[in-house]
């Protein structure tokens, strides 16, 4: 582990610098879903306990540089007010006289918002200009964005070089999940990749075979692992161009000693809608005019007996189509399992991106597992074996 953590830093009279991820949604000027505001509040309660003074640095939106009204962070104040309980000051920049004046004022238990940091164009550009003007507001920075730690912004990689750095109580949940996961893992571990393409997943796979024990591929992505072997998939969702890239998968799996599990019966139907007439049939045995829409009974049974063989799980996309009934068995019935293997401290579960979370949270299971990312882009650049810019930086 690189990087330090909130205990880690002497917070009394400190202006804290934390970068945090509040790109909530909002219809009417108002915050439809807090989830991410939620998220934060742990880090911000714990700067204020110690006695140092929380300075939220966020995007909202895409601005592009521009000062946008529609993109303004100062519609969330009575949002972050009622889940952290305490008032929120707002600052019309994130640097400059607008943004001291507001810090200065700031009264023990009070947290500054500072207003997008995405309407100064040297934020995505990762200026080291505009890193140096934030890091005259404050004497600390704590990063509790992993979700945008995938990306070398001026306020989430620039910024941590500057001021003594750490990561905020999200980050170091997130960190310590994943790093137990792939990095240090109890083994065998087990690793369940769905979704549409292999096109989109290929760094994912690639870099899975050679960590994991055992791989569960699903979904569309499924289809296209059949197909390059021969298997007719009908008018399922597939890449057939994609043919030798999964054979070299499937290659490279075997000379790293990871078993490969696809499903050997699936639920095919004529159209792809809810309620929509189906059968269970073998893998190779896909009508010409039907497609593929989720694993078959069979196939669930198999992927248990792996999440049972398991110690450590890793989920990242569906088995079938879950947005529709009754495609979403499979998912449900393995993600039910795994959901009661964790509950029962038999597994270490993480599962992350954004389907996955859906999913999850249809098959009620979500709960059970032992983390679940919503950070979506960074959690799949770390499954890839990806070096994280606003990890690397709090180094």
């Amino acid at each position: 582990m690189g990087w330090k953590t909130l205990d880690e830093m002497e917070l009394d009279g400190k202006r804290v610098l934390t970068r945090v991820d509040i790109n909530v949604p909002v219809e009417d000027g108002r915050v439809t879903d807090a989830t991410r505001i939620e998220r934060i509040g742990a880090t911000v309660q714990d700067i204020l306990d110690r006695g140092g003074k929380p300075i939220l640095l966020a995007h909202f939106g895409r601005p592009k540089g521009e000062r946008r009204d529609d993109m303004s962070l100062q519609p969330l104040i009575p949002a972050l007010e009622a889940v952290m309980g305490v008032k929120v000051v707002f600052a019309a920049d994130c640097v400059g006289s607008a943004a001291k004046a507001v810090i200065d004022a700031l009264e023990p238990g009070q947290v500054a918002l500072l207003e997008n940091t995405r309407f100064h164009a040297g934020e995505e550009k990762n200026d080291p200009e505009l890193a140096a003007q934030m890091a005259e507001l404050g004497d600390i920075y704590c990063n509790d964005a992993f979700s945008a730690a995938h990306r070398a912004h001026a306020s989430t990689e620039a910024l941590a070089r500057l001021l003594p750095s750490c990561a905020g109580r999200l980050m170091q949940a997130e960190l310590s999940a994943l790093e137990s996961a792939l990095s240090a893992p109890e083994r065998p571990v087990l690793a369940v990749v769905g979704g549409a393409k292999v096109s989109t997943k290929l760094d994912l796979l690639g870099n899975l075979v050679e960590k994991v024990d055992m791989l569960v591929i699903g979904g569309g992505m499924a289809n296209t692992f059949l197909a390059a072997q021969g298997i007719d998939v009908g008018k399922s969702l597939c890449e057939h161009d994609m043919a030798p890239t999964a054979l070299e998968i499937l290659e490279k799996a075997k000379a790293a000693g990871c078993e490969i599990i696809l499903p050997s019966d699936v639920v095919v139907a004529r159209e792809f809608k809810a309620g929509a007439e189906n059968e269970t049939v073998a893998a190779n045995a896909c009508p010409a005019d039907s497609m593929i829409l989720d694993a078959g009974p069979e196939s669930v049974k198999t992927v248990q007996a792996a999440i049972e063989r398991a110690k450590t799980l890793i989920w990242n996309g569906p088995l079938g189509a879950f947005e529709i009934e009754p495609f979403d068995a499979a998912t449900n019935a393995a993600a039910r399992f795994a959901a009661k293997r964790s509950a029962d401290s038999q597994l270490i579960s993480v599962a992350g991106g954004g389907d996955t979370v859906a999913a999850l949270n249809k098959a009620g299971a979500a709960e059970d597992f032992t983390y679940i990312s919503t950070a979506g882009g960074a959690f799949l650049e770390w499954m890839e074996g990806k070096t994280l810019p606003g990890v690397a930086a709090l180094g």
